[in-house]
């Protein structure tokens, strides 16, 4: 099954409910079948909104009401949520956001890419908020961490983004769905308007400086549980590797063709990949540094991971670059050829 229609399929089977979202490619075939399957999903709606914005303004409603609700997009259309984004997580609102990454900035092209890892982990949109991250490197994962995402959302009561790109979004893999959990949330937190009580709301809008504090403080807890409870990563030959790849997504499974060469011209090399973005797998990367002293960072961009990646060493190894931004795609050889150069200098 096609990467971008795993998605909707992986939503609509954790209970999605609720799709807004507006054309852009290269993950129009989400949109397609969120509108061609979410009606027929008991309780389902399906809505083209007029742009990307309104698309994550209506998420904002759909989650207050109670709904499991799912926008997607593409990188520039991701820029446009940004606001919405933050104001989900400023109002406490569970919703997961896609994004199939293409090349930028600006309207860039259609072409796989990974240069949103910036606005993805730094948050993207104002003020002292996370958005926990998921990088899916397979059609597998796509649908595994779709509910996952979900799950999170509501766990943390946070947006969740998916981030992969055109080339995962676009490939055919066969997948098994797993069966999702049943869906664990509070409906306290729900809007179901004021009966005989009093009224409720949701409001990010705090006027009062002290207020406004206390509630940065409060989230600021919680992204600290999220950080102590929820880093993924994937650690494939590492045992007796003498350099480590850090990479994610596409970028990681282009490492691990190179990591098969390397092996069979006896460079002893291993992967650290990260599946979480944010929170980071920082302590596992530092822990590899105590027998690890070159690492080299493959992105495809011009070096943003490679940030965290450092942060993460602060010190402890040497740190290499290698990227291909825009939307070229580097085979496995190419690699190779960097990391054979850099071994034999070290």
């Amino acid at each position: 099954m096609q990467g971008n229609r795993v998605i909707g399929e992986a939503a609509i089977r954790a209970g999605c409910r609720f799709y807004a979202g507006y054309p852009i490619t290269p993950q129009n075939e989400l949109t397609e079948y969120m509108a061609e399957n979410m009606r027929k999903a008991d309780g389902g709606t399906f809505i083209q909104a007029e742009s990307e914005i309104a698309a994550i303004n209506m998420l904002i409603g759909a989650s207050a009401a109670g709904a499991r609700a799912m926008t997607s997009s593409s990188s520039p259309g991701i820029s446009l949520k940004q606001e919405g984004i933050s104001a989900l997580a400023a109002d406490e609102l569970p919703a997961v956001i896609v994004n199939i990454m293409r090349g930028g900035p600006g309207l860039g092209n259609i072409l796989p890419a990974q240069g949103d890892y910036f606005q993805a982990t730094r948050g993207g949109g104002h003020g002292d908020y996370r958005t926990i991250v998921l990088a899916p490197a397979s059609v597998q994962e796509l649908a595994d961490l779709t509910m996952d995402a979900f799950d999170l959302a509501d766990r943390y009561r946070n947006p969740v983004m998916i981030l992969a790109d055109a080339m995962i979004g676009q490939m055919m893999e066969p997948l098994v769905f797993r069966k999702p959990k049943p869906r664990d949330y509070d409906d306290s937190y729900i809007l179901k308007g004021a009966g005989k009580g009093r009224s409720r709301f949701i409001r990010g809008l705090i006027l009062d400086a002290t207020r406004m504090e206390e509630h940065n403080w409060k989230l600021y807890r919680k992204y600290q549980v999220v950080a102590d409870k929820e880093v993924r990563h994937e650690a494939f030959k590492t045992d007796d590797a003498d350099v480590l790849i850090v990479a994610y997504g596409t970028a990681a499974r282009i490492a691990k063709g190179a990591i098969k060469r390397c092996r069979e011209m006896g460079i002893r090399v291993g992967l650290v990949r990260p599946i979480t973005l944010w929170p980071y797998p920082a302590e596992a990367i530092r822990r590899f540094s105590e027998k690890i002293k070159t690492f080299i960072v493959f992105e495809l961009n011009t070096g943003q991971m490679l940030e965290d990646v450092r942060l993460a060493l602060n010190g402890a190894g040497t740190v290499h670059f290698y990227g291909r931004p825009g939307g070229v795609i580097p085979t496995p050889v190419e690699l190779v050829r960097f990391i054979e150069h850099h071994t034999k200098n070290s």
